[in-house]
């Protein structure tokens, strides 16, 4: 039996439905264990971050993309002890390199500055 059958079962699903060039899952259940809400839970996957880049998010809208994040992960959203925050940041690959291009200009422009100083 896994640790994790959250986890597993979110990256399946995404795997499957979105076939994803990225996906990123983060368990941010501990940074919330000592919210108020979570008082009871034994679950120690509530909380996740998804970072999800797929071309079957072209053409669609953010709110969109998320509903069909949440629809995939209906089962896991309902459940007594399932998902209880779920953080998305859902793009296409040339969203993804376009934002990659934008933080490499930065970051080589902090390098120009700091090397100036």
């Amino acid at each position: 039996m896994s640790l994790t059958p959250v986890e597993d079962a979110i990256r399946i699903k995404i795997d499957t439905a979105l076939q994803p060039t990225n996906l990123e899952i983060y368990n941010d259940s501990s940074k919330h264990a000592h919210h108020k809400a979570m008082e009871g839970s034994v679950s120690s996957e509530t909380h996740f971050r998804l970072m999800i880049t797929s071309e079957a998010f072209k053409s669609k809208m953010q709110p969109a993309r998320h509903r069909m994040v949440y629809a995939l992960l209906k089962e896991e959203l309902e459940r007594s002890g399932g998902i209880h925050a779920l953080q998305l940041r859902t793009r296409t690959p040339e969203e993804e390199e376009r934002q990659s291009a934008r933080e490499r200009k930065e970051q080589g422009e902090v390098l120009a500055e700091v090397e100036k100083s």
